[in-house]
């Protein structure tokens, strides 16, 4: 039997080169990328400002940082940007150094990656399907309570979409100060949930001095290509040691202007949530309906489903919507969750659309 290759979220390319399908016909349900694309005001911004590219970058990144501290509400001099958030995950474990982490699973492979990079002894302590994958604050702060170094939280998380809300955020922020643990949180998809500020963290950022928080412009901002990512920690010691680790201009001039644009750009960030909140909601009432599906709740733009009906996998699913130009996530490469697991992100509504017809017609 030929084993099948495993894909990435975003590899549409190498899906297309192995079904057959042309690249130009598929829609890709896995990359969680704001389905609006680039802002079109930003568009016309930025062909306008190419110039940039002919001067450095303001050395310290004054006004973005102060443009990024009035959108968290937090201060100028907490903020730190970077070459994508990943860039700044890198800085963040290679400056601490963990002997020991934990990380809240299943989650986004990169940070093991980096830990493995600094020879990290890594603890993953997995969410549970019985509980819809919400975390038992409590059992948590028991694990903590055993050493850990770093700890690492997705919130929302991903692939599950659950999320943990600021109170018990700053339970397991009271725990790890007391363990001597740093906390890192990944807020990539923040700006998706229901009400940001009942999940969002930022608020806590002067209160703790444990703490970091990451995001980035590539799922809302729709803009991966740009590779800007901003971070977020009161810890000023702990600050000066990432810049004193980070290559200088690790942003360009048009990136770090771009950054200043989008987040000030209401008129997007309205449509997206508007786009987002409503296509999620219709989507999870409707792939509710069918028996053999469970959606669990959904925090970020993306939804997780599992699959109830006996000797069905994901990559039975994944490759017959395919077929129809679909391309939903297999979760199976997501080493916790096994073979019943699938998971879109909301896209246009004609294309959401399209695939729940494909998800009924599957399963009918």
């Amino acid at each position: 039997m030929e084993a099948k290759p495993q894909f990435h979220g975003s590899d549409t390319a190498a899906v297309a080169a192995f079904y057959h399908v042309p690249v130009d016909e598929i829609v890709c349900f896995g990359a969680n990328v704001n389905p609006l694309g680039l802002s079109k005001k930003l568009k016309k911004d930025l062909a306008a400002h190419l110039d940039l590219l002919s001067s450095y970058p303001d050395r310290n990144y004054t006004t973005l940082k102060k443009v990024i501290a009035d959108y968290c509400q937090i201060l100028p001099e907490h903020v730190i940007v970077g070459n994508g958030s990943t860039e700044l995950i890198s800085l963040l474990i290679q400056t601490r150094k963990p002997q020991k982490t934990l990380v809240l699973g299943p989650t986004y492979s990169e940070y093991g990656r980096e830990l493995d990079l600094v020879g990290s002894s890594i603890h993953t302590y997995l969410l549970k399907e019985s509980d819809q994958f919400h975390l038992d604050i409590h059992a948590f702060c028991e694990e903590i309570r055993k050493g850990y170094d770093l700890v690492i939280l997705c919130n929302p998380n991903n692939p599950t979409s659950s999320a943990l809300k600021m109170p018990e955020i700053q339970t397991i922020l009271d725990c790890c100060r007391e363990a001597g643990s740093f906390l890192m949180i990944d807020e990539t998809y923040v700006e998706f949930a229901p009400d940001i500020n009942e999940i969002s963290s930022m608020s806590l950022i002067s209160s703790f001095d444990n703490l970091m928080i990451l995001r980035g412009v590539s799922k809302f901002y729709a803009a991966p290509g740009l590779r800007l990512g901003y971070g977020a920690t009161s810890n000023s010691q702990f600050l000066q040691d990432l810049l004193l680790m980070q290559n200088p201009w690790s942003l360009n001039s048009l990136g770090a202007y771009a950054g200043e644009k989008m987040l000030q750009d209401q008129e997007y960030i309205r449509k997206t949530r508007d786009l987002i909140l409503s296509e999620r909601d219709k989507m999870c009432t409707e792939i509710s309906k069918i028996n053999v599906l469970t959606v669990y709740p959904a925090y970020a733009n993306f939804v997780l489903v599992r699959i109830e009906k006996e000797g069905v996998t994901s990559a039975d699913v994944f490759e017959f919507l395919i077929k129809q130009g679909l391309m939903v996530r297999d979760c199976s490469s997501f080493k916790e969750l096994g073979g019943e697991y699938f998971r879109f992100c909301i896209m246009a509504p004609e294309d959401n659309k399209r695939l729940l017809q494909g998800i009924q017609d599957f399963f009918a």
